[in-house]
């Protein structure tokens, strides 16, 4: 089965090395994949393309090892070239995210066909005619933020006027009922975040610092996933 027909983004790492604090990308991915985290984007605005491709290798072999290469989802930022390089290398990538200004959609879609996952940041202007209008129809979900404004990446949700645009969790939570694709939020998510960002009915959190800068990633991925997976059990129970 493609990956793309079960993507789970409830739980969802950006990583690049600029991120860990010194540490092995791999490893850290290891930590949050034995965690429950459930899917992985390699994100680095300073890596050459020989790195990037060498971490894409290692982070899917971080996910083998944890035994979730039919699970959890492998994404590149941006990169097309990586994504399709690494492939050719036999590296296990399922995918690419993508910003507004980078490349468009529809090449993603032409080179990587309809099996792999093409994910979108939506639009900070007018957003929510964005999401109403869109053409979803070669996107598989909607990255939406932030939350908060982040230093790990300052161009988050950045307005026309060159001004950050913060999402309230009324703000998700209408997103996320006028989307008709998954919807993944992040920028500045902490742990505390987690039971509101749940009760949005967003498809899930993505997070950077609040895992790959901590003193112990794992133990905080792990805070992480019990936090959204607490709340969901919880509404699950309640639905029943």
């Amino acid at each position: 089965m493609s990956i793309v027909k079960k993507l789970d983004i409830s739980k969802y790492l950006v990583i690049g090395p600029e991120n860990t604090k010194g540490r092995p990308v791999a490893t850290i991915i290891k930590d949050a994949v034995n965690a429950g985290f459930t899917c992985i984007q390699i994100r680095s605005k300073v890596a050459s393309a020989k790195e990037l491709i060498q971490l894409t290798r290692q982070a899917a072999e971080a996910i083998e090892e944890a035994g979730k290469s039919k699970e959890v989802a492998l994404l590149v930022n941006d990169r097309l070239d990586i994504v399709l390089a690494a492939r050719k290398e036999g590296i296990k990538v399922d995918g690419i995210h993508v910003g507004q200004t980078d490349i468009p959609v529809d090449v993603c879609r032409e080179y990587l066909g309809e099996e792999l996952i093409v994910g979108l940041s939506a639009r900070a202007d007018e957003l929510f005619e964005y999401i109403k209008t869109a053409d979803v129809s070669q996107l598989d979900y909607f990255g939406v933020g932030p939350l908060r404004e982040t230093q790990t990446k300052p161009d988050c949700g950045l307005g026309k006027d060159g001004r950050v645009i913060t999402r309230s969790f009324d703000d998700i939570a209408k997103i996320s009922e006028l989307s008709s694709i998954p919807v993944v939020v992040g920028g500045g998510v902490k742990l505390a975040d987690i039971p509101s960002l749940a009760q949005t009915g967003a498809d899930g959190f993505f997070v950077v610092s609040a895992v790959t800068e901590a003193d112990n990633p794992k133990l905080e991925a792990t805070k992480l996933v019990n936090a959204w997976n607490d709340y969901k059990s919880r509404e699950k129970c309640s639905v029943n």
